[in-house]
């Protein structure tokens, strides 16, 4: 599988991602600068990684979404290629229009660092195959913009048409309905706050992010 982890200035999950990919697929992806303006041809996956992007001190993800390399995704998203955005790549996403809503400051205004357990709501979608629906998984977070809001006509409608991916199982960030990811409404774009590239091997803890990279890999291949 092809595949291409974009790298902004601050990015700093990048390689874990990368690794991830390398791993799961056996493939390492291409790191795409942002100030590049084409996909690799016959990419498979766009993987948006978190940790930071620059111009977060204005609003996270606000300037990385206006970035040369973001219309050649958003491009790609409307040809149905799967786009990934994990944690700031979440809110990169949703800074450019791919996923609704926006990742607001955390309740408390704390910056929330642990693992958490997470719900599978969908369990149909090309990110979430490998899982059960509701199942319980566990996966990390660490961030301070992750408490996801939208208004109630777009709640309702998202999880009227099931693209809550994740839910979490109990309040974290203050997050509306307890939302952890959300699919766009043709199901090719997840973003997701919680990081499934930092559990993929035993060593991490567990390895219950392995699966949504080994579902990916099963339905791009």
């Amino acid at each position: 599988m092809k595949s291409a982890v974009i790298v902004f200035p601050g990015s700093n999950c990048d390689r874990d991602l990368a690794v991830a990919i390398r791993d799961v697929t056996g493939q390492a992806p291409a790191m795409l600068w942002h100030q590049e303006t084409e996909l690799p041809d016959g990419i498979g996956l766009i993987a948006v990684p978190g940790g930071f992007s620059y111009g977060d001190y204005l609003r996270s993800g606000a300037m990385a979404a206006r970035s040369p390399i973001m219309r050649a995704i958003v491009e790609a998203a409307g040809r149905g290629i799967p786009v990934l955005g994990i944690c700031n790549g979440f809110q990169i996403l949703t800074e450019a229009g791919l996923l609704p809503g926006a990742l607001m400051r955390n309740a408390g205004l704390n910056f929330v660092c642990r693992d958490v357990a997470l719900t599978v709501e969908n369990s149909q979608s090309t990110f979430t195959a490998r899982y059960d629906k509701g199942e319980t998984v566990h996966f990390p977070v660490a961030h301070h913009d992750g408490n996801f809001s939208a208004d109630a006509e777009t709640l309702d409608r998202i999880e009227g048409e099931g693209r809550v991916a994740f839910r979490y199982a109990e309040a974290v960030n203050g997050s509306a309905r307890n939302i952890a990811g959300i699919l766009n409404d043709a199901g090719n774009v997840l973003g997701m706050m919680p990081h499934p590239e930092r559990v993929i091997e035993a060593a991490h803890g567990n390895s219950d992010g392995r699966r949504l990279f080994e579902g990916l890999l099963e339905a791009v291949a």
